[in-house]
């Protein structure tokens, strides 16, 4: 089953939309970020959902305050960089080239590289170069997908994960109920189809 992340989550109107739509790991970001959450926001947040999903996270030190089961890398940390839990590390694909994952353990995520944002850019990138590593690894897909194009990615591709941000707003650090539903809805009949 391919592994939904609401990534970007500000409110507890749009985390628990993200549980009731059945997203498999929620993401918050306390770095700099259009995004950003301050790290007792996002604790209350989490502590107020109706159910809990994994939690993934953008910055290391508040892990343990908001509880956090995975950590997103965005940075330059070094391959083996020993956080004290899981870590996703989060890759940049430049136009053709595939970044190397060989020194990161499973799950990576491979998203679209912006010179000024760590992420929600809405930008796309050729995802068939990573057919292989697909093939191979345990890979979260983001940079631009919505509810339109995740099916595709989905059917295409089968990867072990998909991650939003942007392409579930309404406008920015709002997330819209309606395409939440239609992005997971997307992944499922995207499942069953192929």
């Amino acid at each position: 089953m391919v592994q939904v992340k609401i990534c970007g989550i500000c409110d507890l109107a749009s985390a628990q939309a993200a549980v009731d739509a059945g997203a498999d790991l929620l993401g918050f970001h306390f770095c700099d970020s259009s995004r950003r959450i301050a790290p007792e926001e996002a604790r209350s947040i989490v502590e107020a959902l109706d159910a809990r999903p994994a939690i993934a996270g953008v910055f290391i030190e508040v892990a343990e305050l908001v509880g956090l089961d995975l950590l997103q890398l965005h940075g330059s940390e070094p391959p083996g960089f020993d956080a004290g839990r899981p870590v996703m590390k989060v890759l940049k694909v430049r136009a053709a080239e595939m970044p190397d994952a060989s020194r990161w353990p499973d799950p990576i995520m491979l998203d679209s590289w912006s010179h000024d944002q760590r992420g929600g850019t809405g930008r796309t990138w050729t995802w068939e170069l990573a057919r292989d590593l697909l093939s191979e690894r345990k890979v979260f897909i983001a940079g631009g997908l919505e509810p339109g194009n995740v099916g595709t990615v989905v059917r295409n591709y089968r990867p072990y994960g998909v991650d939003v941000s942007s392409g579930v707003e309404s406008r920015v650090r709002v997330k819209d109920p309606e395409k939440i539903r239609a992005f997971i809805q997307a992944v499922r009949l995207a499942e069953q189809s192929s």
